[in-house]
C-alpha cells in the first residue's frame, strides 16, 4: 500500500498529504481531530511528521471529532479542523457539518476518498460525500489534481472564515494524497463571484438609526450570535451604555451582553423570559443585530414585534427580509455598523425611566424560578448553584440538547462572549461532551463544564475515553431524569401525556413505584457513575439537596475529568413556553 513520504531534504517534491498538513500549519492550525481509515492513511502519516507543530487528537467517533472541532472554533473564533476517512467515516461527519452551517461556525472538514480511477464504481467505502454535503456546507471541494491542493486549502480557510463563517469540505482521493509534487503555497485563489468583504456602512442609514433611537420611547435591542461571531460584544455594550436601551439575546447570543446586568432581559423566544417577550412585543423600536429571526424566537412571524419599527443589521444579505420584513435593512459587518452608530448616537429624547420601570415590574412578576420547596434536587437548582459557584472563575459551558439546554440558558449567568456553546439551529443531541472536549483543548486554563442530559450524553458517550487518554479534564454535570425530557414535556402539554418511547430506563412503568419522581434509585439505568469510572473518570451520584454543593465543588476541583450524576425528576417542565407557531399572547407560565 502506498503511503505518504517524508518531505525530502534534497528535492522540493513532497506528497499531496504533506501539502495538506503544511497548509494547515500555515493557516495557524495547532490541533486537528482526526479518525484514520484506509482512504486517509497518507494524511495521518503526514501528520506524524508534523507532530511537533500540530497536535492530532483521536476521537472515538468521527462525529465526536467534528463537534470537538466546533468547540475549538466556537470558543476561539478560529476554524476548527476535523478529518475522517471515506464512506462511513465521512458520513459520520455530516450531522456536525450541518450543525456548523446552521450556527455559522468556521470549520474545515477533510475527508479521504477512494482513488480517482474508481470513483463512481461503488468501490469499497466509497460515498459521494461532496454530493451528500452540497446543501449543508458553505463550500466544498473534490480535489482531482494534486497541484490544486495548496490553492484549495487557501480557499477553504478563506471561505470558512470570511463573511458569514461556515464549514468547508475538502474531499481528497487517496491517489491525490500520495502524488509527489512541488507545491505552490502562494498560488492565487480562484473564487469568481465570491465577495466576502462586508459592504461599507452607509452613513445615511446609520443616521436614520440614530434618529429612530432619539425618538423611541420603548426601544429594545435584540442581539444574536452574529454579535459574537462578528466580535462586536464591546460595541454592543458601548451602545447600551450610551443609550440605556435594554437588551435581549437569542440562544446563540448569550454572553454578548452580561446576563446579570440590570438592562439584560435575558433570552427571548419559545423558552425565553416573560419580560423579554413582553418587551419585544410592546417595543416601538427593535434593533435586531446579528440575528436571523428564527422561528423559535418569533413564533408566528407576522405578529412578532408588529407594533415596532425594526432595524436589522447583518453581514449576510440573504438574511435581510427573509423571515421578517424590516424598515431599515443594513448589510454590513456588525462591529463596523455598531462602531459607526456609537460615534453619533444619543440617548432617546424622552426619558426611558417609564419603560425601565415597566420592565422591572415584569421581571418582578415573572422571573425565571423553580420550586425551592421540592425535597430533592431540581435541574434548575443544580444549574443555578453551578452558576453561583463558578461566577468568579474563567468558565466555559457546553450543553447537549433538550430541557437541560434551556434551563442552562435560563439559570446560568453568562457575562462574556464565547463562553456558551450550544447546538442552537440544528439542535443536535450529543453535542455537549465533544464540544467541551474541543473547548478545553483550546483553553486548557479554563474550567469547562458540559451540562448534559442522560439522553443527550449517550449519543457521544464514547468521548469519555478520549478525554482520559488525551488528558482533557472536562467536567460533566449530568442531569439524569431517565427520560427524553423535552419530548415528554410536549407529550404532557399536547398529547394528553401519552408516552411514546421517551422513557430511557429499564422496561416497565416508571410511574408505578410512587417514589418521588416515580423512579427509585435502584431502577435508574444505565449506571453513569460505573460507566464514567470505567473510562477512568472521577464520578459520583447525588440525589439529596443537602449534598449538592459539596458534590459540585468536588467535580469542579477534580484534577482530571469528572462527572456528577444528579438525579432529578422527569415531571418538571421548562417554562415559560410559547408553543410553536404561536404568539406572546399564548405564552404558558405554569
Amino acid at each position: 500500500m502506498a503511503t505518504a513520504s517524508r518531505p525530502s531534504t534534497s528535492a522540493a517534491f513532497v506528497s499531496g498529504a504533506d501539502v495538506v498538513v503544511e497548509s494547515l500549519i500555515r493557516h495557524g492550525v495547532d490541533v486537528i481531530f482526526a479518525y484514520p481509515g484506509g482512504a486517509s492513511m497518507p494524511l495521518h502519516q503526514a501528520l506524524t511528521h508534523a507532530k511537533d507543530r500540530i497536535r492530532t487528537i483521536l476521537p472515538r467517533h468521527e462525529q465526536g471529532g467534528a463537534f470537538a472541532a466546533q468547540g475549538y472554533a466556537r470558543t476561539t473564533g478560529r476554524p476548527g479542523v476535523c478529518m475522517a476517512t471515506s464512506g462511513p467515516g465521512a458520513l459520520n461527519l455530516v450531522t456536525a457539518i450541518a450543525d456548523a452551517k446552521m450556527d455559522s461556525i468556521p470549520m474545515i472538514a477533510l475527508t479521504g476518498q477512494v482513488g480517482t480511477s474508481v470513483i463512481g464504481t461503488d468501490a469499497f467505502q466509497e460515498t459521494p460525500i461532496v454530493e451528500v454535503c452540497r446543501g449543508i456546507t458553505k463550500h466544498h471541494y473534490l480535489v482531482t489534481d494534486a497541484n490544486d491542493i495548496a490553492r484549495v486549502m487557501r480557499e477553504a480557510f478563506h471561505i470558512a472564515t470570511t463573511g458569514r463563517p461556515g464549514p468547508v469540505l475538502v474531499d481528497l482521493p487517496k491517489n491525490i494524497q500520495v502524488t509527489q509534487l512541488v507545491p505552490d503555497y502562494e498560488a492565487p485563489m480562484n473564487l469568481p463571484g465570491y465577495r466576502p468583504s462586508p459592504r461599507a456602512v452607509l452613513p445615511e442609514q446609520i443616521a436614520q438609526v440614530a434618529a429612530e433611537i432619539r425618538r423611541a420611547k420603548r426601544p429594545v435591542i435584540y442581539a444574536g450570535g452574529g454579535v459574537i461571531t462578528g466580535n462586536a460584544s464591546d460595541e454592543l455594550r458601548e451602545l447600551v451604555r450610551k443609550t440605556g436601551i435594554p437588551v435581549t439575546t437569542t440562544l446563540m447570543g448569550l454572553g454578548a451582553y452580561p446576563g446579570d446586568d440590570p438592562l439584560s432581559l435575558d433570552m427571548l423566544g419559545m423558552h425565553g423570559s416573560v419580560y423579554a417577550n413582553y418587551a419585544v412585543d410592546q417595543a416601538d423600536l427593535l434593533l435586531a443585530i446579528g440575528v436571523r429571526f428564527d422561528d423559535r424566537v418569533t413564533g408566528k412571524v407576522s405578529e412578532f414585534a408588529q407594533h415596532g419599527f425594526i432595524v436589522h443589521i447583518d453581514v449576510d444579505p440573504s438574511e435581510i427580509n427573509k423571515n421578517k420584513v424590516v424598515h431599515i435593512p443594513i448589510v454590513a459587518d456588525v462591529e463596523d455598523a455598531l462602531h459607526a452608530l456609537n460615534k453619533i448616537v444619543e440617548k432617546p429624547t424622552a426619558s426611558l425611566e417609564p419603560w425601565h420601570a415597566q420592565i422591572a415590574e415584569w421581571k418582578k412578576e415573572d422571573p425565571f424560578s423553580f420550586d425551592t420547596t421540592y425535597p430533592g434536587i431540581l435541574a434548575q437548582e443544580a444549574i443555578a448553584e453551578l452558576s453561583r459557584l463558578t461566577a468568579q472563575q474563567d468558565t466555559i459551558i457546553t450543553v447537549g440538547v433538550g430541557q437541560h439546554q434551556m434551563w442552562a440558558a435560563q439559570f446560568y449567568k453568562f457575562r462574556r462572549p464565547r463562553t456558551w456553546l450550544s447546538s442552537s439551529g440544528l439542535g443536535t443531541m450529543g453535542f455537549g461532551l465533544p464540544a467541551a472536549m474541543g473547548a478545553k483543548v483550546a483553553h486548557p486554563e479554563s474550567l469547562v463544564v458540559d451540562i448534559d442530559g442522560d439522553g443527550s450524553i449517550l449519543m457521544n458517550i464514547q468521548e469519555l475515553a478520549t478525554c482520559t487518554t488525551e488528558n482533557i479534564p472536562v467536567k460533566v454535570l449530568l442531569l439524569n431524569n431517565q427520560h427524553l425530557g423535552m419530548v415528554v414535556q410536549w407529550e404532557d402539554r399536547f398529547f394528553k401525556g401519552n408516552r411514546a418511547h421517551t422513557y430511557l430506563g429499564p422496561v416497565g412503568n416508571p410511574e408505578a413505584s410512587g417514589q418521588g419522581d416515580g423512579i427509585s434509585p435502584e431502577s435508574r439505568y444505565p449506571d453513569f457513575v460505573a460507566i464514567a469510572k470505567g473510562f477512568g473518570w472521577q464520578a459520583e451520584t447525588v440525589s439529596a439537596k443537602s449534598d449538592l454543593e459539596s458534590a459540585l465543588r468536588r467535580m469542579i476541583d477534580a484534577k482530571g475529568p469528572a462527572l456528577l450524576d444528579v438525579q432529578v425528576p422527569y415531571q418538571e417542565q421548562v417554562l415559560p413556553m410559547i408553543p410553536s407557531g404561536m404568539t406572546v399572547r399564548d405564552l404558558i407560565k405554569r
